[in-house]
């Protein structure tokens, strides 16, 4: 993975909801939006608050109507996780965001062009000392009312580039508006340039971060519903990322927005980005060599450490002695299984051989007792003892050398008749 790219920094938040910094080299931070109405005050608080526990370190909320920015001081009163107001076509709903105590402001060049009202924008956020972030999104950056004027400006940004024409519309667009904030002297900025196609996504942010140092929000707009967003978003995020690309990110589902929190976290997570909070579980896949059902092993294992482990402990359920000892042996917990048993190891070393419905009381066991053992410094995560002899294929799990020898399965000899 390559470096991160140079950029200024924002703060979002304050003292009572602690500051997010973005770009520099802050972490990247995770942002998601709620999906229900603002004005819905209760409601709105209840997400919010679900969506902050799940990890999103910034939650955006959307305000077409003045009900919704009317609602905004009481929900600030009531949450504790930095919170930005999402305006389209109103400039109006901008300042009442501002005056209600919002701590970032989202503006779409595409649907707010008037100068006076951004100007009125910019310095009611220079002054309260808040961010705003300039978000293009393909589904509004073109001119579509006027269709003269949409195919004259498609014609005039057209390249060779296979995503030219999209492309530099939306840093044309970015550039207007720079112009405008430069004007005012207002540079308390996050820049994003969205689009529906993981492609044209990589292309647009690859050419942004070489024209400009300001933070970049990564997205994928209208990913669909988790089964195919998930590889949407990943596929043009993750790329984006491991080539040093983006400050802050937001993981777009059309279902419960927890799961956007969860993804964008575990992809953070895989490419160094952010320290791991709680257990790394990982697991085999199951084959015919399978002899116990780790389908559900692995998802009580995997709701039980969630529950209950907050440290970063790496945790392996395997089903069979071929990748086992291997996982076993690279984890601080493990377990591999065989014959309705399971081999449980800590961090190399061997502790216990369980029936399986024995193995999941025991592997957690283990990894409280673990947990337990590095918050007392008796441990560190990541530490390996000894190195794990594989079992003889199938023996002391259900057969192999002891078996033959005891005359209960028939010896093949390759090549014989």
């Amino acid at each position: 993975m390559t470096s991160r790219r140079p950029t200024k920094t924002i703060n979002v938040g304050n003292e009572r909801t602690g500051i997010v910094t973005i770009g520099g080299n802050a972490p990247v931070s995770v942002q998601t939006m709620t999906a229900g109405y603002t004005y819905d005050i209760d409601a709105c608080v209840t997400e919010i608050n679900r969506l902050a526990a799940a990890g999103s370190d910034i939650v955006r909320v959307a305000v077409p109507q003045r009900k919704d920015t009317a609602a905004l001081g009481e929900i600030l009163r009531q949450t504790v996780v930095p919170i930005v107001a999402d305006v389209h076509f109103h400039y109006q709903r901008a300042l009442e965001a501002v005056e209600a105590g919002v701590h970032k402001i989202r503006l779409n060049p595409g649907n707010i062009s008037d100068r006076d009202q951004v100007n009125s924008v910019i310095d009611a956020c220079k002054d309260a000392g808040i961010p705003i972030r300039i978000g293009v999104n393909e589904g509004s950056v073109v001119e579509r009312k006027d269709k003269q004027t949409r195919m004259k400006e498609l014609g005039k940004f057209f390249c060779d580039h296979r995503h030219g024409h999209l492309i530099a519309l939306m840093i044309a667009k970015l550039e207007e508006y720079l112009d405008i904030f430069a004007e005012r002297d207002f540079h308390d900025l996050c820049l994003s340039a969205k689009s529906m196609d993981a492609g044209v996504v990589i292309d647009v942010y690859t050419e942004v971060s070489k024209r400009f140092d300001y933070p970049l929000h990564l997205g994928v707009t209208h990913a669909g519903p988790k089964e195919t967003g998930a590889i949407r978003s990943v596929v043009a995020l993750g790329t984006l990322l491991s080539n040093g690309i983006g400050d802050t990110v937001r993981i777009s589902y059309a279902s419960d927005h927890v799961h956007e929190v969860e993804d964008a976290l575990e992809m953070l997570y895989c490419l160094g980005l952010r320290q791991r909070l709680g257990a790394e579980l990982i697991a085999c896949p199951t084959c015919g060599r399978i002899q116990v059902d780790l389908f559900t092993l692995v998802q009580q294992v995997r709701k039980k450490l969630a529950d209950e482990i907050t440290l970063p402990i790496k945790v392996a359920v395997m089903g069979c002695v071929v990748n086992g000892p291997g996982e076993a042996e690279g984890a601080d917990v493990a377990v591999f299984a065989g014959d309705r048993r399971g081999i449980i190891y800590v961090q190399g070393e061997r502790v216990a051989n369980v029936p399986e419905n024995e193995i999941l009381d025991r592997l957690l066991a283990e990894c409280r007792n673990f947990q337990d053992r590095v918050r007392r410094g008796d441990a560190k995560l990541g530490d390996k003892n000894v190195r794990i002899v594989p079992p003889d294929p199938i023996g002391e799990l259900g057969s192999g050398i002891q078996k033959i020898a005891a005359g209960q399965v028939e010896k093949l000899t390759v090549g014989q008749t």
